[in-house]
């Protein structure tokens, strides 16, 4: 099982921990605020109270023992780049750097940062595909050319098997789950059946999404 810390526990990385913890995974959280710490306590495996700028407390904690690192420090630019570069030479094998904008973001990943994300420029383009259409549930950038999209699925799916629909033909994209109320088939054979109310998790170029996207 991975194990994941999470640096910089504000509104994004609190909400991350949670949402790793709730998956099952081993989580620690740190941050230098106590009443940060104790608030996420009851919601990780681990939180503690440390200076993530200090190499020695960082190390103290084994973080080169955790599979992934997320650097969720928020307004302190200077500590999310020293905290990004620590864990990196600690040897963590993939870092995820939250930044501000773009030049934050290419510090990061000159000081090692696998991965950057940007909450806020990530959120905004979710917002508007959401309000685009009735029908997109939510929108995960990947990449400039791809994406994965939660949409209903279209009412002339209902009773069809994938086989028969051929969405990868069709549309040009691969249906990666079927979710169905509190079920989630992360698994989708050829045979199984579309159903009514059944959210489609597909993941495709952006144009054949969009093009997916207007027939909802």
């Amino acid at each position: 099982m991975k194990q994941y810390v999470v640096i910089g526990c504000g509104r994004f990385g609190s909400s991350v921990a949670r949402a790793l913890y709730g998956m099952g995974y081993d989580v620690m959280a740190i941050d230098r605020d106590e009443d940060v710490v104790q608030d996420i306590a009851d919601s990780v495996t681990h939180a503690v109270q440390a200076d993530v700028t200090d190499e020695a407390s960082i190390k103290a904690l084994g973080i080169r023992n955790f599979d992934v690192a997320i650097i969720a420090i928020g307004s302190d630019i200077q500590s999310s780049i020293l905290a990004t570069l620590i864990v990196k030479e600690l040897g963590v094998k993939y870092v995820v750097a939250k930044a501000q904008n773009q030049l934050h973001g290419n510090v990061l990943a000159k000081t090692g940062a696998d991965r950057i994300v940007y909450p806020e420029r990530d959120m905004g383009v979710r917002v508007a595909h959401n309000l685009g259409s009735s029908n997109i549930l939510d929108y995960i950038d990947l990449s400039p050319e791809y994406s994965i999209l939660e949409i209903n699925a279209l009412t002339e799916w209902e009773g069809k098997s994938l086989e028969t629909l051929n969405i990868r033909g069709k549309y040009g994209i691969n249906v990666m789950a079927i979710k169905q109320g509190t079920e989630i088939n992360i698994t989708p054979s050829p045979t199984d059946k579309i159903k009514k109310n059944d959210v489609m998790v597909v993941i495709g170029h952006n144009k054949d999404l969009q093009k997916l996207a207007e027939r909802s």
